[in-house]
């Protein structure tokens, strides 16, 4: 059991559902600031992660509408003809449970960040059996030095997330590093020295992690799927950028709804 408390209140979601905020300790807080990840065992009780559960099965059953949750598939790796579900973003905005879920994490950031987060974006990577992983980088690589200096992610974990299913990969200390370089993943000479270990989770776990924190998974080679939502803040005083983000997202990596016949569409980091 964590030793750090629960918030008493909480957030209200769609369904009547009621979050608990997760309140980190002091011990807590001086890990991430020296691993540039932190993991969090229960943050969120069997109870919310019914809810939390049945949230992202709706997001799943939503239609795919231009100008709404943006939907992106990829090609099943065990059944090459089958398209799967890889990710689901920008959800909160049209879904009440996981707009709350969002501002309930806000309280945790904001003491990593040591003042008001705001959301910058946020998503479920399904990897359903036979989705594909993620090479080894850094999410600031993404060009998100546009739009702020530093940022950290929260992971919920919603099913159990296994070395067999591809779970987080970190690696300790390296986020003091700094960006690497942006729009591409990390070198073999990048990487010289880390050692990226399996962060395993159970449903209602925790992990937050810098922009700079390298990271990244394998393939889920298993029959189930393996679901996980992130979301990512910056500081209030660098401001809300979160619209702006995705308008720019979408002129070179729209959801597959949007995109022009004919158009290559490649995914970097």
């Amino acid at each position: 059991m964590r030793s750090s408390s629960l918030a008493t209140t909480g957030q209200a979601g769609r369904d009547g559902a009621t979050l608990h905020t997760p309140i980190l300790i002091e011990d807590e807080i001086a890990r991430f600031q020296t691993d540039g990840y932190l993991v969090v065992r229960a943050g969120f009780d069997q109870g919310e992660m019914r809810h939390i559960d049945a949230w992202a099965r709706e997001v799943e059953a939503m239609p795919e509408v231009s100008g709404r949750q943006w939907v992106y598939h990829e090609a099943s790796l065990i059944e090459p003809d089958r398209q799967l579900i890889a990710r689901i973003e920008n959800i909160a905005p049209f879904h009440a449970g996981f707009a709350e879920l969002s501002d309930v994490l806000k309280g945790a950031v904001g003491q990593l960040l040591g003042e008001e987060a705001v959301l910058f974006k946020e998503k479920i990577n399904f990897k359903m059996p036979g989705g594909a992983g993620f090479k080894p980088h850094q999410d600031a690589q993404a060009g998100w030095d546009a739009y702020a200096d530093y940022f950290i992610n929260v992971l919920v974990c919603i099913d159990a997330a296994t070395p067999e299913n591809g779970c987080l990969k970190v690696v300790a200390g390296q986020h003091k590093r700094g960006l690497f370089r942006s729009w591409e993943p990390l070198t073999e000479a990048d990487m010289q020295g880390m050692e990226f270990v399996d962060c395993p989770t159970e449903p209602g776990d925790l992990v937050f992690f810098d922009s700079f924190a390298p990271h990244a998974s394998d393939p889920n080679m298993t029959n189930a799927t393996r679901r996980l939502y992130y979301a990512t803040y910056n500081r209030a005083s660098a401001g809300d950028h979160m619209a702006r983000y995705y308008v720019d997202k979408h002129k070179n990596y729209p959801p597959d709804i949007d995109r022009q016949a004919g158009r290559e569409y490649r995914f970097r980091v």
